[in-house]
């Protein structure tokens, strides 16, 4: 909701601003800019992007806009998961994990999680893992290798759909210069015909373009964009705790202290405390 709020106060300064100086909105209503902004934007953002970008891009809209997952609660339970599924092998061996890592979802331990089994790449990316560690064939440095390959992939994937936003951004400005000369063009064909209201107003038309285009990137895309870049920083970093814990087990650390160095791996702006993830593992 702060990212709503945010878009408001941006609109309600702008126009309010306009309207102390004795602008009229009316003036600023112009359907056709706006479509050929809003159309050039789009186009260009499909053609420099594949369907799967797409898709994400839009999937991401309501979870940036309504929710923020990567808070206090779903880093405790991803460390929760963690904990349990590492004490009962360390308890009963690994081959005891078996069914909980082939089918999660029927899993006692996943099951008391579903922040976690509700993000299917993150369950199967700690499954996946849990496997590899459970064939006891591979050394942890070689473990944290293969951490390091694929969370430098993933990061990559994740910040992909807030790159994609972020060149429409840059677009936009140059897509308002593009209206404003249509304007333009449109007011010099009249030259010589028009009053000098109607000629004004054609000006005044093509201005609001440019207007349009600047306030959509600095006010609304550009920080939208920014917006889905944090939130794909904290994802990769969500990993970047799984991968911390899993090798310092595969290490032959203590489940609890496995998951102190993937708590001290997330970023410090919502972490928990050492006592707060002791008393949630604790209360499960």
């Amino acid at each position: 909701m702060l990212k709503i709020a945010g878009f408001l106060v941006v609109i309600g300064c702008v126009l309010g601003g306009f309207l102390l100086s004795k602008g009229h909105i009316a003036a600023l209503w112009h359907p056709t800019e706006i479509l050929i902004i809003g159309g050039a934007a789009f186009g260009a953002f499909l053609v420099a992007n594949n369907l799967s970008t797409v898709k994400k891009v839009f999937a991401k809209i309501p979870a940036v806009l309504f929710s923020h997952r990567f808070g206090k609660p779903f880093y405790l339970d991803v460390l929760g998961v963690l904990y349990e599924i590492l004490n009962k092998s360390r308890r009963e061996g690994m081959m005891s994990i078996e069914a909980d890592i082939e089918a999660p979802a029927e899993s006692p331990i996943f099951s008391k999680y579903p922040a976690i089994l509700k993000d299917k790449h993150m369950t199967e990316f700690i499954c996946d893992y849990l496997r590899i560690m459970s064939s006891g064939n591979m050394a942890p440095h070689e473990l944290e290798a293969l951490f390091d390959v694929e969370i430098s992939s993933l990061t990559e994937e994740l910040q992909g759909p807030a790159h994609a936003v972020t060149r429409v951004s840059d677009a936009l400005p140059g897509f308002g210069i593009v209206a404003a000369v249509l304007g333009i063009v449109i007011t010099m064909g009249v030259l010589g015909e028009a009053e000098n209201a109607e000629i004004g107003e054609k000006v005044a038309t093509a201005l609001v373009g440019t207007f349009l285009g600047i306030l959509a990137a600095y006010g609304f895309v550009g920080p939208f964009a920014a917006a889905m870049e944090h939130e794909a920083t904290e994802e990769a970093n969500t990993y970047e705790a799984i991968k911390m814990c899993l090798v310092a087990s595969a290490q032959g650390l203590p489940p609890a202290l496995a998951v102190e160095f993937g708590r001290k791996a997330l970023l410090p702006e919502h972490r928990p405390s050492f006592t707060e993830l002791e008393e949630s593992v604790k209360g499960r």
